[in-house]
């Protein structure tokens, strides 16, 4: 039997019938929008007896890869509960392989588009979905688009898979839409987004899945990093200097003030061009000396030393995926990484090209790489249930990567109890430090991290472990003080000295060495400090 759906998802595709098969959904990562999509379509076919084409539209080809991975598992169960020959539909499902139904574009891939179930990568759905659209409804036929990630479609070249809607009014009743996003744009964008593929039917965020309990429990750990000295002086410069050009913009614009931090990237690109070569030189030079302090503070030394650093005390069972912005920091850490962990780790970029990419992923998926490094091409097209920790190694501005990320890690699945983010930011810069996703299920730990001492400051965590550590200050054997020592060292990142007696007790138990069964023995003794 297929699988069992949640009560939100029941309820959102009951609103989808609803508003006429038309709509768009907003859902936070990990909670389920793709089993949705394909309930949501299968059930819409049965309605209209097996009729319906199913046009799917992605932005990456790693999703279009993931999207007909998850069709054929859909599928083949489905099919298992076919009588074996009800109608045509059903008889060619028992007599062809349910592969056979699904055809790609994109990608390297350039299947015939009369495949019944269509995977697009959305350069390929540009100059000709439209057409296929358009002349598969003017037969008489149904239509089904589903646009994965759909805020990515608002913009001009995207908009062209959707030329064919002024054309096909007389054809009402035969075109189906549903839009999947994380994070629905607002203004134009989203007015833009609503007329072309319906209104936002239903809203699924981080405080709902919380709350119906299909994302896991998890952690947030903000780590204050610092500028080395050199850093701290180029980034104080650059900084004086912007402030005196932003001066004399606001001169002459003082409404930039007002404006958001887009609105004004906008407003000052369009300055750029002005016939005021004072105000164009300004606002060049002040976007310009916006880029070199963000890549300063972005490849900030201790970011590197932080994330080796925090890795020797994680769990070494975890699968961990490190998110970065930029290539070069990726393949930095990545060289000194396996020197630590040899064939334990990965790297997923855009210089790395697709198949090497595909067999990162593959490889992450199966467990024979534990550790998986990635940039911002892996935002959206990830799809590993168990792996349970991120490491922001540079933050990003924008909330829709931040929520993307941290669904990576949140993903709903038994072996898995608690997942963990860990959120590094350089302190006393423009960075934003903060990250409260909107949910109740999260924890939040401030720690600070000092790359000349290579040392965690948790303060909440270094006051009980302190008094463990004077509990046995006349203790005469120094290789028990130092095996907790080297206990309360790996305690200090991580939250489990926050666990109940029970749960620690449950550890211990099932600790399969001595040095792993010492640390929770540790953990308790925290515990018993409460």
């Amino acid at each position: 039997m297929t699988e069992k759906l949640y009560e939100w998802q029941e309820e959102c595709i009951d609103r989808w019938f609803a508003n006429d098969g038309r709509g768009i959904v907003q859902a936070v990562t990990g909670s389920g929008k793709t089993l949705l999509a394909l309930t949501a379509m299968d059930c819409m076919d049965q309605k209209l007896n097996r009729s319906l084409h199913i046009k799917i539209v992605v932005p990456t080809s790693a999703l279009m890869r993931q999207w007909k991975q998850s069709l054929l598992d859909y599928l083949s169960v489905s099919c298992q509960n076919l009588p074996p020959a009800g109608n045509d539909y059903a008889a060619s499902l028992h007599t062809d392989p349910v592969r056979n139904m699904i055809g790609l574009r994109g990608g390297g891939s350039k299947a015939s588009p009369d495949h019944k179930y269509m995977i697009y990568v959305i350069n390929s759905a540009r100059y000709e979905l439209a057409r296929q659209i358009l002349t598969e409804l003017r037969r008489g036929e149904n239509v089904l688009l589903i646009a994965d990630e759909c805020h990515h479609y608002e913009s001009e070249q995207n908009q062209l898979i959707f030329e064919f809607l002024p054309y096909i009014k007389e054809c009402d009743g035969q075109f189906f839409s549903l839009g999947l996003t994380a994070t629905l744009p607002s203004g134009q964008a989203r007015r833009y987004l609503t007329s072309v593929l319906g209104r936002k039917i239903y809203h699924y965020g981080m405080k709902e899945a919380s709350d119906g309990n299909t994302i896991c429990p998890y952690d947030v750990y903000h780590i204050s990093l610092s500028l080395h000295a050199d850093e701290r002086d180029e980034y104080e410069e650059l900084t004086e200097q912007m402030t005196i050009l932003y001066a004399t913009l606001l001169k002459v614009y003082p409404s930039l003030k007002s404006l958001t931090q887009k609105e004004r990237f906008e407003a000052l690109r369009s300055l750029a061009g002005s016939k005021n070569r004072k105000i164009a030189k300004a606002a060049s030079s002040y976007m310009g000396l916006t880029f070199m302090r963000k890549r300063l503070v972005c490849l900030a030394e201790a970011r590197i030393a932080c994330a080796c650093d925090l890795l020797k005390r994680l769990d070494t069972k975890e699968k961990i995926i490190i998110f970065g912005e930029r290539i070069s920091q990726a393949d930095e850490l990545y060289r000194l990484l396996q020197a630590d962990y040899p064939e334990r780790v990965g790297r997923y970029h855009s210089k790395m090209g697709n198949q090497a990419n595909r067999n990162a992923l593959e490889r992450f998926r199966t467990g024979s790489i534990r550790i998986l490094i990635a940039c911002k091409a892996i935002d959206e097209g990830l799809d590993v249930p168990d792996a349970s920790i991120g490491i922001i190694l540079s933050g990003t501005s924008t909330q829709r990567q931040r929520i993307q990320r941290l669904g990576r890690i949140i993903r709903k699945q038994s072996s898995k109890d608690r997942a963990a983010l860990y959120y590094l930011h350089i302190a006393d810069t423009s960075e934003d430090s903060c990250y409260l996703p909107d949910s109740e299920e999260h924890r939040l730990f401030e720690l600070a991290y000092n790359d000349q001492l290579k040392q965690f400051d948790n303060p909440v965590y270094d006051v009980k472990a302190a008094a463990l550590l004077a509990e046995m200050e006349y203790d005469t054997n120094p290789e028990l003080l130092k095996e907790v020592t080297r206990c309360l060292h790996l305690g200090c990142v991580r939250s489990d000295w926050t666990l109940t007696k029970d749960e620690l007790n449950a550890r211990i138990q099932s600790a399969r060495y001595t040095s792993e069964k010492n640390y929770w023995v540790c953990m308790k003794r925290l515990y018993s400090l409460s």
